[in-house]
């Protein structure tokens, strides 16, 4: 990674690549909330803003007048427009292009893939075994909704670190350097298109892709750049956001002992517990495109300008979380913005939540008993989608006895 002079003014000049940021954002937010509650920064083109506040956050969501949808991720460069609708599209093409996913989504489809996702965590907790230590983020986290996602698609499932480098080029090294983000761009396309014409010689699939060539919009079929689009959103929007909030529910557990220890003794706990790591370590802060100047907290939003849309910002606002700070996994009113406000919010919702407490039930059903490993970090993601990279964990489960630092 190239060298980044450090920010030394966060209310100006604030980068959400430094180092401070990436190992603990929440004091820098904290101190943010209350003195300067949008921040700016001319390290992007055009500038950029960061809201701090829930109401502000919020209203952002919720303005397509005066913040578009069509860059969703805020580059130092930016990009000619990549549509991934419907998280790209504004009023009116929006509606339809998230309605016709929404059966794909539902409740009862997720349901059908509970299987499948306890499977995949029993098959990657056989593969742990008996070892006394591993890295619950790349031994555990960051494979389930790769496979997940790639069943609902009808991709292979070993396609799994191909999929792994489009994020890391999409979300982090595309950011700064737009050739990556454009190269990314086109191996999907090629990837997808080849799927997309395996399912038209051989129709009637249940997978994602046939449900697509099969979709509608005004009586019309998808046209192709639509069909790739929603085919890349699925995939990097659907991985690297669960399996960072995986990552963080483990990372938790790891160095909270009580909480652990609380949710192995009453596992109907658990639900109330995801929506409480949901809330304090949302993964997801998304962006927003300023196209009508703006005013909120008494910063003026100038058109062209970026905004980092951050709800895990809005989720820390002690203006409306008690105890903001603190996580509270019997927190009983929890209207986080971890999905998102608005009309974009998370239309994959349900599948997180059912990969998140599937992977923590299994996990702690097998072990119990662990913790961060004392001498080891954990590193944290850079950027707009935060969790765990490296998760060092010791195991004392199942009579395993804890082994020395690898």
């Amino acid at each position: 990674m190239e060298s980044r002079p450090p920010v030394t003014d966060w209310a100006i000049d604030f980068d959400h690549f430094d180092p401070q940021w990436t190992a603990n954002p929440y004091p820098i937010w904290d101190t943010l909330r209350q003195t300067c509650p949008v921040a700016t920064s001319q390290r992007f083109q055009d500038g950029a803003y960061f809201a701090t506040r829930y109401d502000d956050v919020r209203e952002i969501a919720y303005d397509a007048e005066h913040f578009s949808s069509r860059r969703v991720i805020v580059r130092e460069h930016k990009l000619p427009l990549i549509p991934g609708p419907p998280i790209t599209s504004d009023p009116p093409e929006h509606t339809p292009a998230r309605k016709l996913l929404l059966p794909a989504f539902a409740p009862k489809e997720i349901a059908k893939l509970e299987d499948r996702a306890r499977a995949v965590c029993r098959s990657l907790l056989d593969a742990i075994g008996d070892t006394p230590e591993c890295d619950g983020a790349v031994d555990y986290a960051q494979h389930i909704p790769v496979r997940v996602i790639a069943h609902m698609l009808g991709m292979p499932e070993e396609d799994g670190d191909l999929y792994r480098v489009w994020i890391h080029q999409t979300l982090i090294e595309g950011v700064r350097n737009p050739a990556v983000a454009i190269a990314a761009m086109h191996e999907q396309n090629a990837y997808f298109k080849k799927h997309v014409e395996l399912r038209r010689a051989k129709p009637g699939g249940d997978d994602l892709v046939s449900f697509l060539l099969r979709a509608e919009i005004d009586g019309k079929p998808l046209t192709e750049p639509h069909i790739l689009g929603s085919l890349r959103l699925i995939l990097i929007a659907g991985i690297d956001t669960t399996w960072s909030g995986i990552g963080a529910s483990l990372w938790h557990l790891a160095t909270h002992p009580q909480d652990r220890a609380r949710l192995v003794a009453d596992p109907a706990l658990l639900p109330t517990a995801i929506e409480e790591f949901l809330r304090a370590y949302s993964p997801v802060t998304m962006a927003r495109e300023v196209v009508q100047e703006k005013t909120l907290s008494g910063c003026p939003f100038k058109p062209g300008g970026q905004v980092l849309l951050s709800f895990p910002a809005a989720n820390r606002d002690p203006a409306k979380f008690a105890d903001a700070d603190k996580v509270l996994i019997d927190r009983a009113e929890n209207p986080h913005a971890a999905f998102g406000l608005g009309r974009h919010r998370c239309l994959g919702s349900n599948l997180a939540r059912m990969e998140m407490t599937i992977a923590i039930e299994e996990w702690l059903a097998r072990f119990p008993d662990f913790s961060e490993t004392p001498g080891r970090k954990t590193t944290w993601s850079e950027g707009t989608v935060r969790g765990p990279r490296r998760l060092p964990i010791t195991l004392r489960a199942a009579g395993l006895k804890p082994g020395p630092c690898a």
